[in-house]
C-alpha cells in the first residue's frame, strides 16, 4: 500500500472510486501515464504494488463504484505497461475474471471492457487464462443484462481472433470444456458453442475433426432446437464436418457410428434425416479413387453395421433401405456389395420391417445379386 501511494497520490485513488464515470476514466488515464513512466524506469516492484492495491482495495471492495474503478484501473495499468504487461498478468487477470460473476450487472459490463482492453495489449500471452475466460464467456453469453451480453460478444470475437493466430492454444485442453457443455439447452449458450466450433474448425493447424465424436452428439441435439437460427447453425457445422470427413477423414469411427445409429432413431425428423445423410455419404466412398478414403469409409460402414440400435427406438429402416437401394445401381462392385451387406444386416435385425419394403427394392436387388460375388451369403439371410 505504501509503495503504491508513494507514486500515486491518494486523491487519484479517490477519483477512481467516484460515482461519476468521467472522474473514474480520468483517474485511469493518469494511472496509465504513471505506470508507463515506472515501466520505462524498470520499477516493476512499484508497479506490482499499484496492481495489488487496485485489486485488493478496489476490485475486491464491497462498494460497486470501487470495483468499477479497480477494473478500469487494471486495464489502464496494462495499457501503460504495453510490451512488458505479460510479466504482470498473473496479478492483473484473476481479479478481472472474478468480476464476471459480480452481482452488479454494471461491474460485469466493466469486467468485459477491462479484459477486452487488456487482451488488445497482451494478445497471445492471454492464452494461459483461456479455460477460465472461456468458462466466463459461456456464462456471460446468457447474461440477463443485454448490455453485458453485448460487451461479452465483443470480447468473445477478440478472444477468437487471438486464438486463431496463436500457436500456443491447446485443442486437447479445450475439448473437455466443450464436451461438458454440448448438451445445454440455453439458446444463447448453444450459439456461443457452435460459434467456437465453427471458428476453430476453420483454423488449418487445429484438428477439430479428430475430436468430432466428443461434440457430434451435441450438434445433433441442436438440430431439434426450437430456434430456427440454432438449427441452421448446427446443420451448417455438421455439413462442413461431413465434407471434411470425405476429403481428409480422421475420426474415431466406432464412436461416430454409434452416435449416428442412435440419431437415426431420434424422434425429430430433421435429426433422423441428417443422421441418414451421414450414413448415405459413406457407401459411395467405399469405391473412392483414393485408398485412404476407401479404408475410412469401409471402417466406418462396418462400425455402423456392427451396432445394434435399441429395438424400442424408432429406427428408420425404410430410409436406410432407400440408401442401400441407390447404391445397388452403383457402377462399382465394392459399393454394391456393401449395399447388399446393409440389407443383409437389416434382415437379421428387422426382418418384418424389411419385408414391408421388399417390393420396392426387389428388382434392383435381383440385378445386383446377379453381378455380385456375395450372392450366396445374402440369399442365406432369407432362408433362416
Amino acid at each position: 500500500m505504501a509503495d503504491a501511494l508513494s507514486v500515486i497520490p491518494a486523491s487519484l485513488f479517490r477519483n477512481l472510486s467516484d460515482k461519476l464515470y468521467e472522474k473514474r476514466k480520468h483517474a485511469a488515464l493518469e494511472i496509465e501515464g504513471i505506470v508507463k513512466q515506472l515501466a520505462s524506469s524498470g520499477y516493476h516492484e512499484k508497479i506490482s504494488a499499484v496492481i495489488n492495491l487496485l485489486a485488493m482495495e478496489f476490485v475486491y471492495s464491497p462498494q460497486a463504484n470501487h470495483r468499477k474503478g479497480g477494473l478500469i484501473g487494471l486495464a489502464a495499468a496494462t495499457v501503460g505497461l504495453t510490451s512488458e504487461a505479460a510479466q504482470h498478468l498473473e496479478q492483473i487477470v484473476p481479479p478481472v475474471l472474478s468480476s464476471f460473476s459480480d452481482q452488479d450487472s454494471r461491474v460485469r459490463y466493466y469486467a468485459c471492457e477491462a479484459l477486452y482492453n487488456i487482451a488488445k495489449v497482451v494478445r497471445g500471452d492471454l492464452i494461459i487464462f483461456f479455460n477460465q475466460i472461456f468458462n466466463a464467456l459461456c456464462k456471460l453469453s446468457a447474461d440477463p443484462d443485454v448490455n453485458v451480453q453485448s460487451a461479452a460478444h465483443l470480447l468473445d470475437r477478440l478472444v477468437k481472433d487471438i486464438v486463431t493466430e496463436c500457436d500456443q492454444f491447446s485443442i486437447k485442453e479445450f475439448i473437455p470444456l466443450l464436451r461438458e457443455r454440448m448438451n445445454v439447452l440455453n439458446p444463447y449458450v448453444r450459439q456461443f458453442l457452435v460459434g467456437w466450433i465453427t471458428v476453430l474448425d476453420s483454423v488449418p493447424d487445429i484438428d477439430m475433426l479428430g475430436f468430432l465424436p466428443d461434440f457430434l452428439d451435441g450438434l445433433f441435439n441442436m438440430l431439434s432446437d426450437s430456434s430456427r437460427e440454432i438449427r441452421q447453425q448446427a446443420d451448417s457445422a455438421l455439413s462442413e464436418f461431413l465434407q471434411e470427413i470425405k476429403n481428409s477423414p480422421s475420426v474415431d469411427y466406432g464412436r461416430m457410428a454409434e452416435i449416428l445409429v442412435q440419431r437415426a432413431a431420434a424422434p425429430d425428423e430433421f435429426t433422423r434425416l441428417t443422421a441418414i445423410t451421414w450414413v448415405r455419404a459413406i457407401l459411395p466412398c467405399i469405391s473412392d479413387k483414393e485408398e485412404k478414403t476407401r479404408v475410412v469409409a469401409r471402417e466406418t460402414n462396418e462400425a455402423l453395421r456392427a451396432i445394434e440400435a435399441n429395438p424400442a427406438e424408432n429406427f428408420d429402416v425404410g430410409a436406410v433401405l432407400s440408401i442401400a437401394r441407390r447404391q445397388l445401381d452403383s457402377e462399382w462392385e465394392a459399393s454394391r456389395i456393401e449395399a447388399l451387406n446393409w440389407i443383409s444386416t437389416l434382415l437379421n435385425r428387422y426382418r418384418a420391417e424389411v419385408f414391408c419394403f421388399l417390393n420396392d427394392i426387389f428388382d434392383t436387388l435381383l440385378k445386383a445379386l446377379s453381378d455380385s460375388s456375395d450372392e450366396v451369403n445374402f440369399w442365406s439371410c432369407f432362408c433362416v
